[in-house]
């Protein structure tokens, strides 16, 4: 069924898996250690799916928006709409956003966030998350793997708040990759 290319990818993302557990476990900085209200169990996962991973260059806009995104707790955060990317799943092309922020000491730091067809399902009901590391070459090749969206901090505990993606960050397909809801 799948290649020996595939096999690798799989048991690479499976052992990626084991090592986020370990870590929201058994790490001081976990939001299972920072809280103890919330007790760990390890995190849902759909099964690897390696159709779940597409690759696009970074379509930077031209006039890159500060625009408001609603944490959980509703307060604002500025951010900064910064490009998109294209990709195509079952003969449909999609997009997704990729969004500049600072963190609270004014660091850096890019991300996608979106709902889909499996949020508030079998998904987080705010939504998940994908890391983006921006390259400074324009005509860069990104590789995006949904099999990596994770569900954020306040999933797992009501310390934490978290960016709520907006209505433009729907993609509307089921996205049965990445991390399920961790409260069922």
């Amino acid at each position: 069924m799948y290649s020996p290319e595939e096999k690798i990818y799989i048991a690479s993302v499976q052992k990626s898996r084991q090592t986020k557990d370990d870590f929201m476990k058994n790490d001081p900085s976990s939001p299972f250690k920072r809280d103890s209200l919330s007790h760990f169990s390890p995190l849902k996962y759909f099964d690897v799916d390696p159709d779940f991973k597409f690759t696009s260059v970074l379509h930077e806009f031209d006039q890159k928006d500060t625009v408001i995104i609603l944490g959980t707790k509703g307060e604002e955060r500025k951010t900064v709409k910064f490009g998109y990317l294209l990709w195509k799943f079952r003969g449909k092309e999609y997009r997704i956003n990729v969004y500049k922020g600072f963190t609270r000491s004014g660091q850096e730091y890019y991300s996608i966030w979106f709902t889909d067809r499996t949020t508030g399902k079998t998904t987080y009901h705010v939504g998940r998350y994908i890391d983006f590391e921006l390259n400074p070459d324009k005509n860069h090749l990104y590789t995006i793997d949904f099999n990596d969206a994770y569900s954020p901090y306040c999933s797992y505990s009501s310390s934490y708040s978290c960016a709520v993606p907006s209505k433009e960050d729907f993609i509307d397909v089921a996205i049965e990759a990445g991390e399920k809801s961790f409260h069922d």
